[in-house]
């Protein structure tokens, strides 16, 4: 059984997918394929336990299939050649499918590959972590990291379709379910007051993997990012709320060097610094910080200096006219975008995590 929501977005629309039971022929993706030929993106930690129940779902496919090194720290132009190097080598047409199996690092390499290949190829996001399946696999950002910086090198592309099978699920490491959890916590945040209540009480469940709360939750988080993504497709005004926290935590990692510190715990410190740079009540502070830590994560940053903490910033993606801007909160459920902020306030909150 499966839930479907669309990301309206035109003659680029495509549907997510979200139930249980989806591989292994649970849900034919012909429709979604282009031509004959695909190319499984995968790793080397989840190739071994999902590319098998995968491949019934392209059935009459010719299917060919690369298994990357898994971890942040590989996200890079190299390991993306080394995609493009095996659709040269499979004689791959403009007709190929790109089908991304695995987390969110899998996801934007495949895509951005797709994106980059013979000037853009089709690709559907299969995603298997929490963190990609409510955050990484919607909306069309692909790309890897530069040295300098987090995700400096990409291009919006949108998925065919994104394949949502919960049962993948049953196999993420502890660490890595609450790293999703963060971007869950995110949507209640930053746009539904209600949902983040609901988080409040059912997090414990989330954490134990009940199957009826998880579902709940991806699916949610999905809607809440669709709507987002059908409003502004590029980034050019709302979308920019979806990096609440997001300032901080890729400064985080990246200080931090990619992959110490989770991509999700990264953005939960982040997102308890933004609220405390937020014009927001203490209590509602406190509510953010218990559910981020109810949820395994975080909710103090590493020691950093101001200095690199200015530095990495500075390369944030939302910054214009090298101003720094900052998803900072009116209330629980209400967000914006703003350069307008206390400057004595971060240099408090920067000093402190030095």
């Amino acid at each position: 059984m499966s839930n479907t929501i669309t990301v309206d977005l035109g003659e680029r629309s495509y549907p997510i997918i979200i139930g249980s039971g989806l591989l292994s022929g649970g849900f034919d993706l012909s429709e979604y394929v282009r031509g004959g030929d695909c190319l499984v993106v995968s790793n080397d930690t989840v190739a071994p336990l999902y590319l098998d129940k995968l491949l019934p779902n392209l059935e009459g496919r010719s299917v060919d299939s690369i298994a990357l090194t898994d971890g942040e720290a590989y996200k890079s132009l190299d390991t993306m050649q080394l995609v493009l190097d095996k659709l040269v080598a499979m004689r791959a047409n403009r007709d190929t499918t790109i089908v991304a199996l695995g987390g969110g690092v899998v996801g934007d390499i495949a895509g951005f590959a797709a994106a980059c290949y013979m000037r853009g190829v089709n690709f559907v996001q299969v995603p298997t972590t929490l963190l990609a399946q409510v955050d990484s696999s919607v909306g069309g950002k692909t790309g890897v990291n530069h040295p300098q910086g987090k995700n400096l090198i990409g291009a919006f592309h949108q998925p065919q379709a994104v394949l949502i099978d919960t049962d993948t699920l049953d196999t993420l490491p502890d660490r890595e379910l609450s790293a999703g959890l963060a971007e869950v916590v995110k949507y209640g945040a930053i746009c539904d007051a209600g949902f983040f209540a609901w988080l409040e009480d059912n997090i414990a469940e989330l954490r134990a993997r009940n199957p009826v709360a998880l579902a709940h939750a991806i699916r949610r988080s999905c809607e809440c990012k669709a709507e987002v993504v059908a409003e502004d497709e590029r980034e050019a005004g709302r979308r920019a709320i979806l990096n609440f926290g997001h300032t901080f935590g890729h400064a985080i990692e990246h200080c931090q060097g990619y992959g110490e510190w989770l991509h999700g715990e990264a953005v939960a410190a982040g997102m308890v610094m933004a609220a405390q740079l937020s014009n927001l009540p203490d209590v509602d502070v406190e509510r953010l910080r218990a559910l981020i830590a109810a949820a395994g994560l975080p909710i103090e940053p590493p020691a950093i200096s101001s200095e690199d903490w200015l530095a990495a910033m500075g390369m944030d993606k939302k910054v214009q006219g090298k101003q720094l801007r900052f998803v900072l909160l009116h209330d629980i459920g209400d967000s914006f975008v703003s350069a307008e902020y206390d400057a004595a306030r971060l240099d408090e909150l920067l000093g402190a995590a030095a």
